[in-house]
């Protein structure tokens, strides 16, 4: 397989045009063609959908864009670690679900960071999203979230798509709201006192290989008729210390967040649902100095909160 090729296919899905790519690339546009044809060829799948509105990536090219990134990087970053003179620069990519102890270990992992040259990436989202970033966007590890009734169509998805996985924690969801909240008086919380209020809530929810319509009903019940769509977490704490009609569900949050928002959590006897965060990264992938730092400061704080 020619690595130019490959360059010259990751191009191309970058910019949606093979005139685009060549143009981008300083390449006559018969070369980019004529590339693209013998890669295609090489792998025995067609990577690219032509038509008159320019190029689009079918299911297996949009499969091999994902590796193809991630090849190309770690020969970057091989030329990098090695060309004389060049400095090194750490790195470090990771995408998780919206929880407090997981922002918290972040926090403190960044107390580890040397004055050496540093790129860190940290992303809060769903767990579709987290995949699809260390596919397709060349993140190194992520945390992904579901309810332990879905672990079976999980793990075959992971598995299936050459990634390995951990088990970091596994907790049962806790009610959090405003200190002035009706909630917050009561000493044993059900399904039923909610159902006057106000859900805080992700609109993103996500089980691989089940329908959204499903998923959605399962982890958004009916019984709920008001609900806010919140992707953002300091907006969701902003939100609650200021509505006491509000409340959302999240995994054990520490003190210190709490007491800083002015918000309390409560157990809800009717909850029996437990769900799983797991670390993920591509089969073969070497933790890094940075990644074991990251791991043993989330390693803390899952002792320490949940």
């Amino acid at each position: 397989m020619n690595i130019l090729h490959m360059k010259y296919a990751v191009e191309v899905a970058k910019v949606g045009s093979l005139n685009k790519a060549s143009e981008s690339l300083y390449v006559a546009l018969p070369n980019i063609s004529r590339s693209i044809k013998e890669l295609e060829a090489d792998l025995g799948i067609a990577i690219f959908d032509r038509s008159a509105k320019g190029v689009t990536l079918t299911p297996e090219g949009a499969e091999f864009i994902g590796y193809a990134k991630s090849i190309l990087s770690q020969i970057e970053q091989v030329e990098s670690l090695y060309k004389e003179g060049s400095s090194r620069k750490q790195k470090f990519s990771i995408s998780v679900p919206r929880a407090c102890y997981i922002s918290e270990a972040f926090a403190e992992f960044s107390k580890s960071l040397t004055r050496e040259a540093a790129e860190i990436f940290y992303k809060e989202t769903n767990s579709q999203r987290t995949i699809n970033n260390i596919l397709n966007h060349d993140y190194k590890l992520g945390i992904i979230r579901y309810a332990e009734n879905y672990d079976k169509f999980f793990k075959a998805m992971l598995e299936e798509k050459g990634l390995s996985y951990e088990m970091v924690t596994e907790f049962s969801y806790k009610l959090i709201m405003s200190a002035e909240s009706p909630l917050a008086q009561k000493e044993s919380i059900t399904f039923e006192d909610l159902k006057d209020l106000i859900e805080i809530a992700h609109a993103d929810p996500y089980v691989p290989s089940l329908p959204m319509a499903k998923v959605a009903k399962e982890e958004l019940p009916d019984n709920i008729e008001r609900r806010i769509f919140i992707f953002e977490r300091a907006s969701q704490f902003d939100l609650l210390c200021k509505n006491p009609e509000t409340f959302m569900w999240v995994s054990p949050a520490p003190q210190n967040v709490l007491d800083r928002y002015d918000l309390v959590q409560r157990e809800c006897v009717d909850n029996k649902k437990i769900y799983k965060d797991i670390l993920i990264y591509r089969n073969g992938y070497r933790l890094t100095a940075l990644d074991n730092q990251f791991i043993t400061a989330l390693c803390e704080s899952k002792r320490k909160h949940l």
